[in-house]
């Protein structure tokens, strides 16, 4: 075991050279150095952009690390330029197959588990040169070979077996030499390519070690010092906002509104003093299984006689888009942030001492609890008397390091300083800070079983406030904590963080029922309005010895108006906003009404005398209304005479056509002078008939101009009747 371990040693020695080029799989005898990470962007999907950029020289190769899981997205989005007029020549990273299955592509019959005996027995027949004791051979490896002896004591005589290897070499003169392998023993491979196949071996097995993470090698062709940028985008974790606000002593100050982003470094290398940008926005990106191997189902054609290429045109141009320069960071606020080493930059000594003698437990979590937990002194001056603990005054003295900018849709918290977060941890960033406008309220909805204590924040700060957790520090002291949604600069919103005992909300709601309040009449058209009216009426008792300005939100619902009483402050999307203020220990009450109005219409021209007399039962036709429609129905009534008239006339037509018909087949049917008689009276009849029939058609002619005449005038009054009545 020993001679197993010595001769792995010494020849990790001879071979070191070798195996270090190859841990950063290049097979290029250049340089290699790592590229490292200068620009980090991450946005709010789960996507981050990377920038690695550093300098090169030559043929130089350079290596990035990554895991697995960021594979597909670097081959999609990679991005490699050399900004000084070298080349790009290819990029190469390690295989993702079973190490058996690389291990075979080795030129060494060699498994993952070997043995020093195995090892030498891949060797056999390359050229060698062996050293044990004072004894040396230069030749080829013959065999590999484990020798059972027997050992004797002190008396001569045979104690026990022992097992041993044997190493055979066939000298260069054609001597065959036997070496037993021990601690003395060392092997040294004279063959360059056998010595590059260990290597390769080697790094294998080494990769395997760490199995997760892979290094891509970029190499580069040019002369010189140049300038070598990548860009590439990678899965990550989605960074996360959570904000402070400080209330204030003093009731004529602003609270302080304080932004951190939480954010976690999952890729393969660390990042170091890199420049950190937070976007809250979510561009389109996907996951896109490019590194698999896919195959297409092709199908099966026969030869043809002759193959000809068709030629094909491809679009214009319809417009080129020319990006103009970066819109100006919006003005008023100051975002705050800082090197990690010191997250506040030259902070006051005050707040050091605040923060360093323990009493600052409700600020811990946004000084002590990310990156700059271990910024304070732990030997800390005197306590601060109550008097200096104005703790939003000494945050605010902390300087800005962060820039906030609108991009488009999306919004940006640059950070000024250099930024080192190493892979596998976690950092809370400070990103903002500013003093804004906010009221403490009460607020009570319906669906919440109690009210709520909440700020009515006004976005003063002029940023894009990104939707993430607050917690909320009064009086020196936690006070509650809540979520939020992303809020534009000058935005209003309401947010709670704790609940309000103190404040009882009843509701009460009289209803009246369905009623028609409005008849109208237009171009033909008889529209009549019902309305349901509900009264609503929301006392709030106060029981705190200080008064409430208690915000309720009555639900907004769909066809339902305000009709009267007290108006919202503002409305939601789904709520309106009363304010009551309440003094203590005393009660107020909020009274308002509504309304839901629906209509239904009629055509004048189907309107019966039967219907009018329902409307007159329903209460909703009165006298104005019934006079009216008065006309209408008379009108009506002789349009309808008219076409019983023209109807009459149309049947009597229809009948004299059917006894002409009768008398015309007797007419043929007759024969002989018997029957002259009989078809004269036929003959008789049919003038007579058409006598009829040519003043049945005047009739009707006439007929059909009066009812015309009639309709028109009926359209002329229902076109000019125009009339609304309020019931």
């Amino acid at each position: 075991m020993r001679g197993r371990i010595c001769f792995i040693l010494v020849l990790g020695i001879l071979n070191g050279s070798a195996f270090a080029q190859r841990v950063i799989a290049t097979a290029t005898p250049s340089v290699s150095d790592r590229l490292p990470v200068r620009h980090v962007a991450l946005y709010k999907n789960g996507v981050g952009y990377f920038e690695h950029d550093g300098r090169i020289h030559g043929n130089q190769s350079v290596t990035i690390a990554f895991t697995t899981s960021q594979l597909n997205d670097v081959l999609k989005s990679l991005t490699a330029i050399d900004l000084n007029g070298g080349r790009i020549t290819d990029v190469s990273y390690n295989s993702t197959a079973p190490l058996d299955q690389r291990l075979s592509t080795l030129q060494l019959p060699i498994g993952e588990k070997t043995t020093t005996a195995e090892f030498l027995d891949a060797l056999r027949g390359a050229r060698v040169e062996v050293h044990s004791g004072s004894e040396s051979a230069v030749g080829r490896l013959l065999s590999v070979e484990t020798v059972t002896s027997p050992e004797k004591d002190d008396d001569e005589k045979i104690s026990q077996s022992r097992t041993h290897t044997e190493l055979s070499v066939i000298t260069d003169s054609g001597d065959l030499r036997t070496f037993r392998l021990t601690p003395a023993t060392s092997v040294h491979l004279l063959e360059h390519d056998l010595n590059e196949e260990v290597s390769r071996y080697l790094s294998l097995i080494a990769s395997s070690r760490a199995a997760d993470v892979r290094k891509m090698t970029i190499s580069t062709e040019g002369s010189g010092d140049r300038e070598l940028s990548v860009s590439y985008i990678s899965e990550v974790p989605v960074w996360k906002s959570t904000y402070r606000i400080v209330l204030p002593a003093n009731a004529k100050e602003k609270p302080l509104l304080q932004g951190w982003a939480v954010v976690d470094n999952t890729v393969g290398e660390d990042w170091d003093n890199v420049e950190l940008s937070l976007i809250a926005g979510a561009p389109q990106s996907f996951v896109q299984e490019i590194s698999q191997p896919y195959y297409a189902r092709r199908p099966v054609v026969g030869l043809p006689e002759l193959a000809m290429l068709t030629p094909q045109t491809h679009e214009q141009t319809l417009q080129e888009l020319a990006q103009g320069p970066p819109p100006p960071p919006p003005p008023g606020a100051a975002p705050i942030g800082g090197p990690i080493s010191d997250a506040f930059g030259s902070a006051d000594k005050k707040i050091r001492n605040f923060i360093g003698n323990g009493r600052g437990a409700g600020l811990g979590a946004g000084y002590g609890g990310g990156i700059a937990g271990g910024i304070f002194a732990a030997n800390s001056p005197p306590m601060l008397t109550k008097e200096e603990r104005d703790v939003a005054s000494l945050m605010e003295s902390h300087q800005p390091t962060a820039d906030a900018h609108d991009l488009g849709d999306v919004f940006e918290y640059k950070i000024k300083q250099p930024i080192t977060i190493h892979k596998n941890q976690s950092a809370l960033v400070p990103i903002l800070q500013s003093r804004i406008d906010a009221e403490k309220v009460t607020l009570w909805n319906p669906r919440e079983p109690r009210a709520l204590r909440a700020l009515w924040l006004d976005n003063t700060s002029g940023l894009t406030l990104d939707g993430g957790s607050f917690s909320i520090q009064e009086a020196q002291t936690f006070a509650g904590e809540g979520l939020m949604d992303a809020i534009r600069p000058g935005e209003k919103r309401l947010i709670s963080y704790a609940a309000d005992p103190a404040v009882q909300i009843k509701s009460e709601v009289k209803g009246e029922g369905q009623r028609v309040t409005l008849v109208r009449i237009h171009r033909g058209v008889l529209f009549h309005e019902s309305q349901e009216r509900e009264h609503h009426t929301y006392i709030v008792r106060n029981e705190d010895a200080k008064e409430r300005e208690v915000v309720i939100e009555h639900p907004q619902r769909s066809g339902w108006e305000l009709a009267g009483g007290a108006k919202p402050v503002e409305t939601s999307a789904s709520a309106y906003r009363f304010r009551v203020k309440v003094d203590p220990a005393q009660s107020s009450s909020l009274e308002f009404e509504e309304v839901h109005s629906f209509g239904t219409s009629f055509a004048l021209t189907n309107i019966t005398p039967d219907q009018i007399a329902i409307f007159v039962r329903q209460g909703w036709a009165n006298d104005k209304i019934q006079d009216a429609l008065r006309p209408i129905i008379q009108q009506k009534n002789e349009i309808a005479h008219y076409e019983q008239q023209i109807s009459n006339a149309k049947t009597k037509i229809s009948s004299i056509f059917d006894d002409q018909k009768r008398l015309r087949e007797n007419l043929t049917a007759l024969k002989g002078s018997e029957t002259r008689s009989l078809a004269e009276r036929y003959t008789g009849e049919l003038n007579r008939e058409e006598d009829e029939l040519a003043t049945l058609r005047k009739d009707l002619a006439q007929l059909q101009t009066q009812r015309d005449g009639a309709n028109q005038k009926l359209n002329d009054m229902m076109e000019k009747l125009e009339m609304e009545v309020k019931i």
